[in-house]
């Protein structure tokens, strides 16, 4: 069944790839690893790619309870601490080459929620009080430099002047504001929400679903949307299905860790309108779609779109007790073990698989964005929930 299953890929193949790139000699972990499995040990370290490490670690130890994963994580804890907040300016850096010195100075909200999720995860794993107290001032330096009239601002100098969005950006568009930067900032906040129930955390909490409600959800497609300019006006006509079925799952745990029940009720319907959706649209031959630009289906098939699926799904099935939902997770698993799981020795998930599943070797297997965080998660969450399918 799918929970032996997903322990056995989490515990005897995520996370042994992960710990073995453990860097004892500069800190953290090493930052890039191509398709062909080479490892690059004096390539930049990427800033989220360490948060996510450091949220992996901290959840693995909370959910199994493995004193190896305690200390998994507090190396990592000690590379974000030591070389990714800039304590001068406020935030963190993007990049730090491989002795940790900075080496990309952008500050980024949705970098900066990263480090936010990852350091109230591990507070909430190890009772590390310094680590909270980075948290709320990583959440402090975002209220404070960030918000506009409209919501959040994105992209800035080392010093808070506003910069193009490239870093967020795809498509040929160039968005000052972001519907994944939204969905991480709600990611984030819920997990310090978590730590000590904070009344200020949990406003701005409440005031980011408001504005996912009223901005970003489309009532008639019952999908999100992605870009926008300043003022939270769309720009171009792309559906982003994983962001879709992400969300769908993070959002209901927002409103359950908030715990207000007309929030959740709320939610909860309309989650399930976008998982329907998804479902409806976006699911084919086993697996999921990356994404819609205009009228153009793109069907890679991306590792971490894979993982939330089967998470949403299944939360999907929760809401509802409709099984469709729960034989597409398990298909979707099905699809994950035969196609994307990376067999080769030393290997992890493939980053990109075709339609017709071919790997794409032009993708890495570590880099700054490729990470155990969706894949791990998903192993880390089924495990929590229960069901077995």
């Amino acid at each position: 069944m799918i929970i032996s299953e997903v322990r056995n890929e989490l515990e005897n193949h995520i996370v042994p790839f992960w710990a073995a790139l453990r860097d004892d000699e500069n800190g953290g972990f090493y930052g890039y690893m191509s398709y062909d499995l080479e490892l690059d040990k004096k390539a930049d370290k990427g800033v989220i790619l360490h948060s996510r490490i450091l949220w992996f670690f901290s959840k693995c130890y909370i959910v199994l309870k493995d004193e190896k994963y305690k200390e998994l994580a507090f190396h990592a804890f000690e590379y974000v601490k030591n070389h990714c907040i800039d304590y001068e300016n406020g935030g963190v850096y993007w990049m730090t080459d491989y002795k940790g010195a900075p080496s990309d100075t952008m500050k980024h909200t949705y970098n900066i929620a990263f480090a936010i999720y990852a350091l109230s995860c591990y507070y909430n794993a190890v009772g590390d009080r310094f680590a909270l107290d980075l948290a709320y001032k990583l959440f402090s330096d975002i209220e404070e430099n960030t918000r506009d009239e409209y919501g959040y601002r994105e992209a800035f100098t080392i010093d808070w002047k506003l910069v193009p969005n490239d870093a967020l950006s795809e498509n040929g568009l160039m968005a000052d504001k972001t519907m994944n930067t939204v969905l991480h900032l709600i990611e984030a906040y819920t997990e310090l929400y978590k730590a000590d129930k904070n009344e200020r955390v949990g406003q701005r909490l409440r005031w980011l679903l408001d504005l996912a409600k009223d901005k970003i959800f489309d009532p008639e497609r019952n999908a999100l949307k992605v870009f926008f300019d300043t003022k939270f006006d769309v720009i171009g006509d792309i559906h982003s299905y994983g962001h879709d079925i992400e969300a769908t799952w993070l959002t209901d745990l927002a409103c359950d860790t908030l715990g207000d029940e007309e929030v959740i009720k709320d939610w909860a319907a309309r989650d399930l309108l976008i998982s329907n959706n998804i479902l409806n649209i976006a699911f084919e031959d086993g697996a999921l779609n990356n994404e819609r630009e205009n009228d153009k289906i793109n069907r890679t098939r991306i590792w971490w779109v894979q993982a939330e699926t089967v998470v949403g799904f299944t939360n999907a099935y929760q809401h509802s007790g409709d099984k469709k939902f729960l034989d597409a997770a398990r298909t979707v698993w099905e699809n994950i073990k035969n196609y994307v799981i990376d067999r080769r020795e030393g290997g992890e998930w493939y980053s990109e698989v075709s339609f017709d599943h071919i790997p794409d070797s032009r993708k890495e297997t570590v880099g700054p964005w490729k990470c155990p965080y969706h894949n791990g998660r998903m192993c880390l969450e089924i495990i929590s929930r229960e069901i077995d399918f």
